[in-house]
């Protein structure tokens, strides 16, 4: 049993395809479930691609797994097509030696979009067999932008995280008399307030071990797509040539730091004063929120930070969130994400059919219901949302007027998990001063 285990797994991990020992007949997909499918998907719901194999991977692992799994369960049924998933906790090498050895999964989850861009010459292009008119009505045109790498639609996007959120401790929030600001000028006011009553707005904390800094370049960020043009963050963060490319020293960029210091470096702004930032592990930055008596009112984390909120608290009653407001209204409303990119390696109809099933809000539907993931697309209803602060969420960003990915993660990885960190983290804890930090962190992007 175990010698044909690992020959299953091999056969997986090489996208071989091994047939079900007892494949049942597919119940097809129900009428009118889906519109302006592909040719391969039409077939895959009558029943023609029947015990074919589709594998994946990604970093899926766990209870991440399971859910993914459980997602994909109806659509398997309805067709027969069995989707073989292998999460990785090593997926970054684990797929590079993969693909450098000819034996790429048919469908690889990426989660970062410079990772991706990596490998973009071993990529099916999806807009070669998908309806065109399906994905500008399905996605925004901030995710079908942010899909085009290379010049290739490279994939569809699966599912995010959101990050343009403040957290703040409802029930001392509103006792406190405070209200929720819509604007920068109204944040300001508001922290103004909260610093006159004898205590501090923020509570930042940006120390994560080897990744100590990741947290200060979410707020970099934010900033940046809140005072300059999507042109300049996209050119800044994953440029089309290297003439093109935005460096970290120039005007706009600048600004965006000083924009930032204006906050964090502002007396009294911050619990524990600019001296704590870089000290204070980023999981126990709002914990002193729920003290009795906050040591702090606002924290800008993305929507994952509840995990690590004290446990026993209510949402909508101990804590709720709001929009990060916009800085400049020429920019509107953007909105910060993190998320997955499914992208195809191998050309066959099974594998045609998954990937469109991927660009429906169907194929993440369990998924809303148990929670942890939100849904890009435009199909998803806010009433699958088993969690009522993800369909909060999913509404501000419906909201939104558009969307950019998490920078560091479409950096190249010398920058974006390395320089990019380590030069904010040394401007903050004062080590740097933002000239020199600024030019440091450009310097390691790759010539």
């Amino acid at each position: 049993m175990k010698r044909l285990g690992l020959v299953l797994m091999l056969a997986l991990l090489a996208g071989v395809m091994v047939a079900p020992a007892m494949a049942q007949a597919p119940a097809g997909c129900p009428d009118g479930l889906w519109t302006l499918m592909s040719a391969e998907l039409t077939s895959a719901c009558a029943g023609e691609l029947a015990g074919t194999v589709v594998t994946m991977t990604g970093p899926f692992t766990d209870a991440d797994e399971v859910k993914f799994n459980e997602s994909v369960a109806e659509f398997e049924a309805w067709t027969g097509i069995d989707i073989q998933y292998t999460g990785s906790k090593e997926f970054e090498v684990a797929i590079r030696a993969a693909v450098e050895g000819g034996a790429a999964p048919d469908i690889v989850d990426f989660p970062q979009p410079g990772l991706l861009k990596s490998f973009i010459d071993n990529v099916v292009d999806v807009s070669t067999f998908m309806n065109a008119d399906w994905l500008t009505q399905n996605y925004s045109q901030s995710w079908l932008d942010m899909g085009n790498i290379g010049g290739k639609t490279a994939g569809v996007w699966a599912r995010y995280n959101g990050k343009s959120l403040v957290w703040y401790p409802k029930k001392a929030f509103d006792e406190a008399g405070y209200t929720v600001p819509t604007t920068w000028e109204e944040l300001t006011a508001l922290s103004d307030q909260i610093v006159a009553d004898g205590s501090s707005p923020w509570c930042v904390g940006i120390e994560s071990g080897a990744a100590t800094g990741w947290p200060a370049t979410d707020w970099m960020e934010e900033v940046m797509l809140r005072t300059t043009s999507l042109e300049n963050y996209d050119r800044w963060t994953l440029p089309a040539t290297p003439e093109d490319r935005l460096a970290f020293t120039s005007p706009e960029v600048k600004k965006a730091a000083e924009t930032l210091a204006s906050v964090w470096f502002t007396d009294n702004y911050v619990l524990g004063g600019r001296e704590a930032i870089a000290g204070t592990f980023f999981g126990d930055a709002p914990t002193p929120m729920f003290d009795e008596q906050p040591g702090c009112y606002m924290h800008k984390q993305g929507n994952f930070i509840t995990s690590f909120f004290p446990e026993g608290l209510v949402a909508g009653e101990d804590y709720d969130f709001f929009y990060l407001p916009g800085i400049d209204v020429e920019y509107g409303k953007p909105f910060l994400v993190a998320g997955d990119i499914y992208s195809m390696f191998n050309d066959r109809p099974e594998v045609r059919a998954v990937v469109d099933f991927f660009s429906r809000g169907e194929s993440l539907k369990t998924w809303l219901a148990s929670g942890g993931a939100l849904s890009p697309h435009n199909d998803a209803q806010l009433d699958w949302y088993g969690s009522d602060i993800e369909r909060k969420i999913a509404a501000l960003v419906a909201e939104a007027t558009s969307l950019r990915f998490d920078g560091s993660d479409i950096m190249p990885g010398v920058v974006g998990a390395g320089s990019f960190w380590k030069g904010m983290t040394d401007w903050v804890s004062g080590t740097l001063d933002l000239d020199t930090a600024l030019a440091e962190i450009d310097s390691a992007w790759p010539q």
